[in-house]
């Protein structure tokens, strides 16, 4: 019969398909499973592909993070060391104290009478309580009438420099108006001189004679001394009462430990001279301490 005839030719043409149609999805297979390579590196298998992918999905999410600020180092803090205001330099200009003041005596002795008085100081604040200064005075008092009527002179003055170390406890250190005492003692130098008037010539924009007192004689001494005292200081402002300027007004009783004289002739000028020991004022002082 022809039938068997006709098919034989229609399974070849089948196998043939068949076959094509398996290596075209080998082939497309392969391909889809290899990823394509960077230019100029070499292809991974499919095996490396796979272990890459593990790895990037079990990288640390900080590794691709913006790296973090540097910390300032010591000398980019320098300047705010000590310019700004915590630094070692502010903190030490916050603890010097200084004041300046002057004003007049009243005598406690009748080596002296009434005068002026002029005081400078420095020192440091070592508490909010408490201050050590080191002051530097200069006292002018005029010597008693009786004093150069005995020597024999118009006029005549007594002229005292001290150079002490004055601790100041601070009551009420955080109030507007505060309270303080004070004292302590240290050098002193006084000179007593004696005047007499004479005629000078000066000559400014025309020449003139004046009259001038001219020392002639005088005596000194070299001693230790003490003071003590109390005195009212007003701080000046602040936001929170904190201000180191302040007004104050002070008084203290001075004793300077001077020598008796008595029958000296200063100077070999033949002027008698009787002075009890000690030389003792009441200087009152008006200033500002910051």
């Amino acid at each position: 019969m022809s039938f068997p005839c006709w098919i034989s030719p229609v399974r070849r043409v089948s196998s043939v398909v068949a076959a094509a149609s398996f290596l075209a999805a080998t082939l497309a297979s392969a391909q889809s499973s290899v990823a394509p390579s960077q230019a100029g590196a070499p292809a991974l298998s499919a095996g490396e592909s796979s272990s890459l992918q593990i790895a990037s999905s079990s990288a640390p999410a900080d590794l691709f993070a913006d790296p973090a600020a540097p910390t300032p180092g010591r000398a980019a803090a320098g300047g705010q060391e000590y310019g700004g205001g915590h630094g070692l330099w502010s903190k030490a200009k916050s603890n010097f104290a200084f004041e300046a003041g002057g004003g007049f005596n009243a005598p406690e002795s009748n080596s002296i009478t009434y005068g002026g008085n002029f005081t400078v100081g420095g020192g440091v604040n070592l508490s909010k309580h408490l201050a050590v200064l080191a002051e530097y005075q200069f006292i002018d008092d005029k010597l008693p009438g009786s004093l150069i009527a005995e020597a024999d002179a118009q006029g005549g003055h007594a002229h005292i420099w001290s150079l002490t170390l004055d601790p100041v406890i601070d009551l009420f250190p955080k109030a507007t108006n505060d309270i303080y005492v004070t004292g302590g003692g240290g050098f002193y130098r006084k000179v007593s001189s004696f005047t007499d008037p004479e005629e000078e010539e000066e000559c400014y924009y025309f020449c003139g004679v004046v009259e001038e007192n001219v020392v002639i004689a005088h005596f000194s001494s070299n001693q230790g001394g003490f003071n003590i005292g109390a005195g009212y200081q007003h701080r000046m402002g602040g936001m929170y009462n904190d201000s180191k300027t302040k007004l104050f007004a002070e008084v203290r009783y001075l004793d300077v430990l001077s020598p008796a004289i008595t029958g000296l002739s200063p100077n070999g000028s033949g002027l008698i001279t009787t002075v009890q020991k000690d030389t003792k004022m009441i200087p009152i002082t008006l200033g500002v301490r910051f």
